[in-house]
């Protein structure tokens, strides 16, 4: 692991960077808002940020007295400061419960979001004004904890099981921290993965007693695995967590226990030649289509990208799928592929129509259909197949609305 750790911890002249454009950036803000400050927040204030991680988190804290009852203002107030402090740099506003702010400062992305400074959960009056808690929770617990934070970190983001967003449906950050700061350590993490059901629940702080916690916790806020926020009872900070990750987290935490490398902490990239030396190995076909996204949040213009993936899985089952998957990594492209058995369906396709006890139904679909038989006690039509060819239907399925307005542009990609 002293590999690994070497290989994913920032090194002094990073750090050295980091800290030299950070402090030049809150201070150009600091100097144009008042009554209020802007901090640090995420990975970056607690000190669990990977090498190589440009993307920094801060939180615009306005006085409570002061403005809390201003609080829809909030971005109107940050954004004036942020042109002041910044009046030839592209600053772009993302909408949100609170619309917080983008920019790129110095080859660093920053993420600005304002909050009201809150002494107590009480005060809370936007789910974003709890985000600098966390940070003052987990500093106070992981002291001696960061390695094992940083492993964890990198395990998951290998393994694309690194995310709380919609397209993602993984481990957050701020999970992440918490379940190392229950377990004790990376390895007892993954062990412990051995143990999880879905349904269970896991309780740092141990607001509830055993076995009750979902009956305090609203229905809408249950998931495969719950974990009670420790700042906010009443928070389940795994909500996003798919059953599909849930399933695949214990499959690789399993893998590596089973078997330790340190490949398990490298991220494998998108590799079309890969995947068409795969697909061509075992006589299958291959389809990759090259995606432009909308602009946006990232978790809504994900989860557009994986409903055409999704649609496309629908419509494509004759060609029988032996493996599909999509990419996206918050970039200016991404892919949706598929490994088919067959590039080329039948020219006549049986259509199955309504079962003879039907009687209208059936009349209506013999006026509908030339040639009729019957089988299985179904009316079935023999249908000219208008795309045959997996290139030819994909194409057509790409020019339907519900596909076109999801990107800005999807096609075939030819290698």
């Amino acid at each position: 692991m002293k590999d690994v750790l070497k290989r994913i911890t920032p090194q002094k002249e990073e750090v050295v960077e980091f800290h030299k454009v950070t402090t030049e950036f809150l201070h150009k803000i600091n100097v144009k808002l008042k009554g209020a400050d802007v901090i640090l927040g995420g990975s970056c204030a607690k000190g669990t940020w990977l090498t190589k991680n440009h993307d920094i988190d801060c939180f615009a804290r306005f006085d409570y007295d002061q403005y809390s009852h201003k609080t829809m203002e909030l971005s109107v107030f940050l954004e004036e400061a942020l042109k002041k402090a910044f009046p030839k740099i592209n600053i772009k506003r993302v909408h949100g419960s609170r619309d917080y702010f983008q920019m790129t400062y110095k080859h660093f992305e920053f993420e600005i979001v304002p909050v009201l400074k809150i002494r107590n959960l009480k005060e809370a009056l936007n789910i974003t004004d709890i985000s600098p808690l966390h940070a003052d929770w987990v500093n106070k617990h992981t002291k001696k904890l960061k390695k094992d934070i940083l492993l964890t970190k990198q395990f998951f983001k290998s393994q694309k099981l690194y995310g709380a967003e919609s397209h993602i449906g993984g481990f957050s950050g701020y999970t992440l921290e918490i379940l190392i700061i229950h377990y004790g350590s990376f390895e007892n993490l993954l062990k412990a993965t051995e143990k999880w059901k879905e349904g269970m629940v896991i309780d740092v702080e141990n607001y509830y007693p055993k076995k009750d916690a979902l009956f305090h916790l609203n229905r809408s806020k249950h998931s495969v695995l719950t974990l009670i926020d420790p700042i906010d009872k009443s928070r389940n900070a795994l909500a996003a967590l798919t059953k599909e990750k849930f399933h695949l987290t214990k499959k690789v935490a399993r893998q590596y226990l089973k078997h330790p490398n340190p490949s398990f902490f490298d991220k494998k990239p998108f590799d079309i030649i890969s995947l068409q030396k795969e697909s061509q190995r075992k006589g299958h076909c291959t389809l990759f289509l090259n995606i432009n996204p909308l602009e946006g949040k990232a978790d809504v213009v994900g989860m557009k990208v994986i409903k055409i993936y999704d649609h496309l899985v629908r419509k494509l089952q004759d060609f029988g799928i032996i493996k599909s998957g999509w990419e996206w990594d918050k970039g200016e492209q991404g892919w949706i592929y598929f490994i088919v058995d067959k590039e080329k369906l039948p020219d006549i396709e049986l259509r199955v129509g309504p079962p003879l006890s039907l009687k209208e139904a059936v009349n209506a679909f013999k006026k509908t259909h030339k040639k009729t038989n019957i089988q299985k006690m179904h009316v079935v039509a023999e249908v000219k197949r208008e795309f045959p060819l997996l290139r030819d239907y994909v194409n057509h399925i790409l020019k339907e609305k519900y596909v076109k307005e999801k990107v800005k542009k999807i096609k075939i990609y030819s290698a």
